[in-house]
């Protein structure tokens, strides 16, 4: 009989964030139509709570007002004394925290969403943080095939220096919703509906967890994380070339060694280096200008996870 992960207890608590970034308005949008009605988010015994990360900059309709939330939640920011010196946005962690954590203890909410949007063409993405976690890898396998034909990619962000203190790593299991392309302080029906869909999804498969179905072993295309790379500069720091058109648009495309990356206004093509073939991502997306990064390089692997189910429903 093939191994199998077993849960002693249901999935209980689960929230959905939107803005955390306060420009990414599809997340806003539906969080705050759930606050008025959240007659769809609902399963039974479950507690589903929708809920707006980033207040003031989603007033303000920008992406933070001090530094990223995005990024802040680690140990050290969330034990700091709160004082009025501290950015806004580690004081709004600590709160968050405060109230869907605290982080690393049992207390934590069982499931965080976070929802976000790209100016890049990546489409549905699901983020990833942990490749051995087989409840999650089932999930992502659940919504990728629930979502078919439309195509849904996963991006692992599981790497030693890249990883960063995300808004959902509060929780248990943090799931990040990517989905584009959408400009920032922009709403797209399109973009909307397939989030949308995706929450629904999510939300399904949880409910026939803790309803007893038992999910067989499974494995989903994944794409991790390898390197940022930045724009080509000049010896002022300032950005030298932009990204060439055969790769804008390209995200999830292969780009292979010698294959033109960039390109300056003289017309000079700068191409890709290294000696392997890589999964871009995130390509020119419009908030990482000052994060220096011009796309992500990925690998493509496949990951497997057990069967999964209740313990409370297996003989």
């Amino acid at each position: 009989m093939a191994s199998c992960w077993v849960a002693e207890e249901p999935i209980k608590k689960i929230a959905i964030f939107g803005g955390t970034h306060g420009n990414e308005l599809t997340g806003v949008f539906l969080v705050k139509h759930w606050l008025r009605n959240g007659a769809e988010i609902q399963r039974t015994g479950l507690e589903v709570k929708p809920f707006i990360t980033n207040p003031r900059a989603v007033e303000k309709c920008t992406r933070y007002i001090d530094c990223d939330l995005n990024r802040v939640f680690n140990l050290e920011n969330l034990s700091k004394e709160i004082s009025d010196d501290l950015p806004y946005e580690v004081r709004r962690a600590q709160e968050i925290n405060h109230l869907f954590g605290p982080k690393n203890s049992e207390d934590s909410y069982d499931i965080i969403f976070d929802l976000h949007n790209t100016t890049s063409n990546m489409g549905c993405t699901l983020i990833l943080e942990d490749s051995k976690n087989d409840f999650l890898i089932q999930m992502f396998h659940y919504i990728k095939t629930s979502l078919a034909p439309l195509p849904c990619f996963v991006y692992l962000i599981e790497h030693p220096s890249l990883k960063y203190a995300t808004t959902r790593s509060i929780a248990k299991y943090p799931v990040g919703i990517e989905v584009g392309p959408q400009p920032q302080g922009v709403l797209r029906a399109d973009i909307l509906y397939q989030m949308r869909k995706m929450i629904k999804h999510a939300l399904d498969f949880i409910q026939h967890f803790n309803e007893g179905k038992e999910f067989p072993p499974c494995a989903i295309e994944v794409y991790k994380t390898m390197e940022k790379v930045d724009y080509p500069r000049n010896e002022s720091g300032e950005i030298a070339a932009v990204i060439h058109p055969n790769l804008q648009d390209q995200d999830w495309k292969p780009l292979y060694p010698g294959d033109p990356a960039f390109v300056s206004l003289d017309g000079m093509i700068i191409p890709l280096g290294g000696d392997c073939t890589v999964y871009p991502v995130f390509v020119n997306e419009a908030a990482y200008y000052e994060k220096k990064e011009a796309f992500a390089k990925t690998t493509k692997l496949t990951l497997n996870a057990k069967s999964i189910a209740l313990l409370s429903n297996r003989n």
